[in-house]
Formats: C-alpha cells, sequence, structure tokens
C-alpha cells in the first residue's frame, strides 16, 4: 500500500474504492459499475457533458422550431402509453413560466418515475411542432437537485442505472475533498507547465468539477487535455524509438538502374510529392532498421506508382517484395498495374545462360484455384517469384518467401495491426521485412499523429498531370439526371450508378443494387447495356462483370460499394451516387474519385431527396471542394473523431476529454513534449510518475519495456 504522508498519483487513485466516498453503498456500486466506473480515478475521470451558466439559458419562448436548446424547466405531469406493437410511450408536460414544452420519450419507461411532478431539470434537445404544440422527441435530461449557485456541472447520467449529475457533483466533490490532506502528484515537469502555462493537476481536478466561471473551467480542461494527448504521444514515440534501437531492418542495397527505367516509361512526369515520398522510402529502404511509413494520399494522387518505385528496388536488391489488398476487386486492379507498368522489366540472373531472366509478378486470392495457389506458394518460397499481390490469402500459414524485402498494405484501414504485423514476420532470418501501409482516406494531421503517430508519414497532396478535375453537382433522381448520363454514354463515356447503404445489412444493400438494375434496364437506360456488381455475387462473377466493364462491353454499371477503392477504369466519366445522404464524405469522396481518371471532363452526381442541416452540410462540403485532406478536416468538424480512430486503435479513442476537433494545437504541443521528455529521460531526468500513468492507461502495451532502453 502506498505511503499515506506521499501525494496521490493516479494508479494510487485506481486502487482506492468507490466504497470510501459518502453515498456509494453496494446498490449505486453495481450501477456504477455498468457505466465502467469501480474507483476514485474513475469517478474523477467522469466529467461534466456541459455546464449550465444559470444566468445565460434559454426560455421555451426564444426557442426557433428546428433548433437545438438547453432550457431549465419544472415537470407538470408525466404518463405512460402502450402502442399497439406493445411499446411504452412517455409524455410529459414541462413549463419555464414563458411557455409549455411536451417532451416524448419513446422505449424509456423509467421516465415517468424519473419526471415527478414538481421536479427541475434541464432539457436539451430539437423543438419541433406537432399538431400545433411545441414538442422535443427523446431530449437528453439532466436532474438538477438543489443545485443552487451560478455555474452548475451537468454529468452523463444513466436513468436506467439510477444516477443523477447531482449524485455524480456529490461524489466528486467528496473525492476531491478527501484528496486535499495528500494533494495530486505531479508528473510534468515545471519547466513543461510553464512553457504551456498550465495549472497543477490539484487545481485542474478540482476546477474541472466544480468551476467559478467558464475561464476556470478551461484553464482546468487545458491541463487535463494535456495530460491525456500527451501518455498517447508518449506511448507512440516511444514504441517508435524502441522499434528503430532493438529491431534488425534490411539494409537494402540498389542503384537505382530500375527505378529510373519505369520513370524513363512513364507517358506522364510524376508530381513533385511522388518524388519526395519515393526519395523518402529510399532513404528508409537504405537504413538499418525497418521502415514504418505511411502513405496518405488523395484519390487518383498516384500511391501506386510509389508503391511500385519501392518495391522494385527491393527486387533490384535481390529481394521480394508483396502488395495486400482488402479486396479481391482491388488485388485484381493492384495485379494489373504492377503488370502493365513492370511487364517487360528484366533482371539479373548467373544462372542463366542468358545472364538475366524476366521479372516474375504473380495474384494469389481465394479465387485462385488450388492447382494454381500450390504452384505459386512453391515458386515464391524458392525465390521465382519478385511481386505477389494477394488479399488475406498472402498472411496463411501455407505462404512462404525466400526472402520478403518490402511488405506494401493498401487501404490500411481495412486491415488490424495482427494483420499488418502477420506479413511482416513472413520474413527469413532475425531481419524484418520494411512496411510501407497505404490510405486514400487522407486524415487531418492532428488525428495522423495519434492515430498513426508510431509511423512516418509521406503525403501526396497532388493530382498527376493530364488529370481533368471532377465536376460535383447534387440533384434529385430525375428526367434530367439521366438524360445527362445518356448524353455522356452515348459519346462513348461510361457511367458507375452506386446504390445506397439502406442498414449494415449486405442483403438489402443487394436487394437494393438488383431493384435499381432491373428499373434502370427497363426505363432510364433501356437504350444500352448495364451490369450489375454487388458483394453477394461469386468472385469469379464479380471478376467477369468488372472484366467486361473495363474492356468498354458494358455502358453502365450498377453496384453496391464493391467498386469504393482502387478501381481504376479511365473510360468511365459519370459517378451516381443513389441516396448520398447515407454516406460519409469520406466514402462519398472515394466513390467520386472513380471517376475523371482519364482525359474526359467527368462528372459526380450525388443524387439525395434529404435536407436535414447535416445532409446539406455534408453534400455542399464536396460541391465545393475535391480537396480530400480539405474534406477530412470539414468530416471531422461535422462527425467528431469517432469517424477516424477506428476498432483498430481500441482504447485510443476512449478520449475522454480531449478532442481531435477542438484541441488540435495542443496535440502537436504533446507531441513536441513526448519528444523532449523521452531526450531528458535518456539523460537521467526522472519520469517514473508519467511510466506509472501510462501502465494504468495502456494495460496491453509492453510500457516499461519501451522505456527501458
Amino acid at each position: 500500500m502506498s505511503d499515506p504522508s506521499n501525494p496521490l498519483t493516479l494508479p494510487i487513485l485506481s486502487e482506492i474504492p468507490l466504497s470510501r466516498l459518502k453515498g456509494i453503498g453496494p446498490k449505486k456500486e453495481k450501477s456504477l459499475h455498468s457505466l465502467e466506473i469501480f474507483s476514485v480515478f474513475d469517478i474523477l475521470s467522469y466529467f461534466p457533458r456541459r455546464y449550465i451558466d444559470r444566468t445565460n439559458e434559454a426560455k421555451i419562448s426564444s426557442l426557433k422550431v428546428g433548433e437545438e436548446g438547453m432550457i431549465l424547466v419544472e415537470v407538470l405531469n408525466a404518463y405512460k402509453q402502450k402502442t399497439r406493437n406493445r411499446r411504452a410511450i412517455v409524455n410529459a408536460t414541462v413549463t419555464d413560466q414563458t411557455g409549455n414544452v411536451t417532451l416524448t420519450f419513446f422505449n424509456q419507461p423509467w421516465r415517468e418515475q424519473q419526471l415527478k411532478v414538481g421536479t427541475e431539470v434541464i432539457i436539451f434537445g430539437k423543438l419541433d411542432q406537432y399538431r400545433g404544440e411545441y414538442r422535443m422527441v427523446n431530449p437528453v435530461v439532466d436532474l438538477l437537485g438543489d443545485k443552487t449557485g451560478r455555474f452548475i456541472p451537468v454529468y452523463p447520467q444513466s436513468g436506467k442505472a439510477g444516477l443523477s449529475t447531482w449524485d455524480f457533483a456529490n461524489w466528486t466533490k467528496d473525492a476531491i475533498s478527501k484528496s486535499k490532506a495528500r494533494g495530486f502528484a505531479e508528473p510534468l515537469p515545471r519547466s513543461v507547465r510553464e512553457q504551456y502555462d498550465l495549472v497543477s493537476r490539484d487545481k485542474a481536478y478540482s476546477s474541472i468539477h466544480d468551476p467559478k466561471d467558464l475561464r476556470e473551467m478551461l484553464t482546468a480542461r487545458k491541463r487535463l487535455v494535456f495530460d491525456e494527448l500527451l501518455r498517447i504521444q508518449l506511448l507512440l514515440v516511444a514504441r517508435k524509438r524502441q522499434l528503430e534501437i532493438s529491431t534488425q531492418g534490411i539494409t537494402h542495397d540498389f542503384e537505382e538502374t530500375l527505378f529510373e527505367k519505369l520513370i524513363a516509361g512513364l507517358p506522364f512526369k510524376p508530381t513533385n510529392a511522388q518524388i519526395k515520398a519515393i526519395a523518402e522510402i529510399f532513404n528508409d529502404l537504405r537504413a538499418s532498421y525497418p521502415m514504418h511509413r505511411l502513405l496518405q494520399g488523395d484519390v487518383g494522387s498516384g500511391k501506386t506508382l510509389v508503391a511500385i518505385a519501392g518495391l522494385l528496388s527491393v527486387v533490384e536488391g535481390g529481394r521480394q517484395g508483396a502488395i495486400m489488398a482488402p479486396t479481391e476487386v482491388l488485388a485484381e486492379q493492384h495485379f494489373v498495374s504492377v503488370k502493365e507498368l513492370l511487364g517487360d522489366f528484366s533482371l539479373s540472373d548467373s544462372s542463366n545462360l542468358l545472364g538475366e531472366r524476366k521479372l516474375s509478378v504473380a495474384l494469389l486470392t481465394s479465387q485462385t484455384s488450388e492447382k494454381d495457389a500450390k504452384e505459386i506458394r512453391a515458386k515464391l518460397s524458392q525465390g521465382e517469384i519478385d511481386i505477389i499481390v494477394g488479399t488475406h490469402s498472402l498472411i496463411q500459414d501455407s505462404v512462404e518467401f525466400s526472402e520478403i524485402g518490402l511488405a506494401v498494405v493498401d487501404e490500411q484501414h481495412r486491415f488490424g495491426v495482427d494483420q499488418r504485423a502477420a506479413l511482416q514476420n513472413k520474413g527469413t532470418n532475425s531481419a524484418i521485412p520494411d512496411l510501407l501501409v497505404m490510405t486514400a482516406t487522407p486524415i487531418p494531421r492532428t488525428a495522423a499523429m495519434t492515430v498513426y503517430g508510431d509511423l512516418d508519414v509521406s503525403i501526396l497532396n497532388e493530382l498527376p498531370e493530364g488529370r481533368t478535375a471532377i465536376n460535383t453537382k447534387r440533384m434529385t433522381d430525375s428526367q434530367e439526371l439521366w438524360q445527362e448520363v445518356m448524353g455522356q454514354i452515348k459519346s462513348g463515356r461510361q457511367a458507375f450508378i452506386v446504390c445506397p447503404l439502406i442498414d449494415e445489412s449486405e442483403k438489402i444493400d443487394t436487394t437494393s443494387a438488383e431493384a435499381t438494375y432491373q428499373r434502370l434496364k427497363e426505363n432510364e437506360l433501356s437504350e444500352v447495356s448495364v451490369g450489375l456488381l454487388h458483394g453477394r455475387m461469386h468472385a469469379s462473377e464479380k471478376q467477369n462483370v468488372m472484366e467486361l466493364f473495363r474492356n468498354g462491353e458494358l455502358d453502365a454499371l450498377v453496384s453496391t460499394t464493391v467498386i469504393e477503392v482502387g478501381v481504376n477504369i479511365p473510360n468511365a466519366t459519370a459517378m451516381v451516387i443513389l441516396g448520398a445522404e447515407r454516406f460519409g464524405i469520406a466514402q462519398l469522396h472515394q466513390l467520386r474519385g472513380r471517376v475523371g481518371r482519364g482525359l474526359f471532363q467527368s462528372t459526380c452526381y450525388l443524387i439525395s431527396e434529404s435536407h436535414t442541416q447535416e445532409t446539406d452540410a455534408r453534400l455542399q462540403a464536396l460541391v465545393d471542394s475535391t480537396d480530400g485532406f480539405h474534406l477530412a478536416e470539414i468530416d471531422l468538424e461535422l462527425r467528431g473523431e469517432g469517424t477516424i480512430m477506428g476498432a483498430e486503435q481500441k482504447g485510443r479513442n476512449d478520449l475522454k476529454i480531449a478532442s481531435l476537433r477542438r484541441d488540435k494545437e495542443w496535440v502537436s504541443h504533446a507531441r513536441d513534449t513526448a519528444l523532449t521528455l523521452l531526450e531528458l529521460s535518456q539523460q537521467g531526468e526522472d519520469i517514473s510518475l508519467l511510466i506509472d500513468e501510462m501502465n494504468l492507461f495502456f494495460k496491453e502495451e509492453k510500457v516499461e519495456y519501451l522505456f527501458k532502453s
């Protein structure tokens, strides 16, 4: 147990049980457990969702229909009804002297007990009108208790668990009061606190839960945001440093002769961004530690060429390369690209009378026949295949390389960390192959520093010469739309028609695609040849349809989002996205990027009948800009960081108080500080308190090991 005279660290607070706080008995403890609150530290980290400034709340009479607002009201009545299908509806009437509002709650029967007549509550929701009366449907309800004072914290609460904002206010107050004697341990050096004008941790915890005013709350938040982001950045920086120190990579030796031949044979000049990214990759390939690089490029910015330049150089140095893609369609596309660019390349080979042999490229997916797959695996393990392209099939145990030098993982957000590692672990001897991960979903810089902070990042933010900007229009499903599409087809071009994601069920996607296909074939596009592509089709059927479309034998292709990434049909100039409101910005931008790949003017049609504020903002952003990096920033503004930090970043998007959207500058400050602290610790500065905290937050990481060297 810790020394009672020492200040309280976060690990110590995490061991103090909830029962030490006034008012938490077995029943409340069980309710808190359902919210994943198990200790005094968890209570202190349960931050207010917002604050009510009693002098500044809205009145019912000032709210406009369609607007969200927060009102302080008194409950006049509450009653429960049952619908025909036995579901509960609770209606309550509330007032604030300037008017009345009806609150309607679906499937929340416990609201009737919660909203007792005469109770004062804070309501947050969108005002609408129903049969002439003002109402809010399923608003957020905060019970106020007898809280007086001007600036009141409002906590996320759970009516189901029977916990109110008032309970949390009491418990945090008790926790802070009981911590006063020992105070909170301070893990940050004074120099860092002074540099960024940060209050002490003591002050931060007491002021976030009970601030006198907005200014005090904001200074407390600044400190807690910094702490949270610093822990993440320290982990990432230490992990990157550890990798460089402790792992043996392959020092590739190549002349760039094949690369020069590749560039000389291109019908266009690479962009400056491509040349810069290739130079960064070549530096990594020649270094003694393994490359861990992310290539972030906008749609159509030429990532494939950059990856091929890396693979070709590794092959020139006598080793093998692999590209792993998430879908068969995309793997096939890469295979075609690699064959087109490298089909006539030869490598020196002393075992051959001619002194050289052809560079060999193979494709391995679940669709490869067992006979062919067996032959490919044998050739791969004997070093007779130089570059292999494939799907998850590449990481099966039966796949062995003679000597893999570079693994390229495309659309890397579709693969977990373990799958990336599995491909790297195919290396022979103890040397780890280089890794290049690519994504065509640009994410904002701050998010990249957080999600991919242990990778070096190369960015492609220019489009190759000869690319025409895509024109984007928002339209309805009308005669005018299909006349425009037919106009493009009649002038010799092709069209994609993408059907909406109706819900998560692929079955319904398929139905929607099939219904659209039938309708267009019989009506609007009856004069031309139309194909259908969806996820439920057999892979060989998909391959066949794509081949027909690629060869120009189909004029239009009705599809689900299986064509989202990597499909390259230069003759396709029309992209019609039905139900565009059902897609996120990143996905719409990806789909749009399937056209505009040739020399002809291309148009993307966003078809939507919906006019919510969010839909309008999202679709207008796409009409206004074709810059994926700019759109990623807008997406972050509109939807928040949950959209960026996917499942693979498990635990890391549990930002309790920081926001990548609001706290951009603090991500950079935290990164700089992490680098500084790592340097200082190597010079003997004690950062053990921070390391202890990281052990608490990143239990699955070997934190101690990361900081040992």
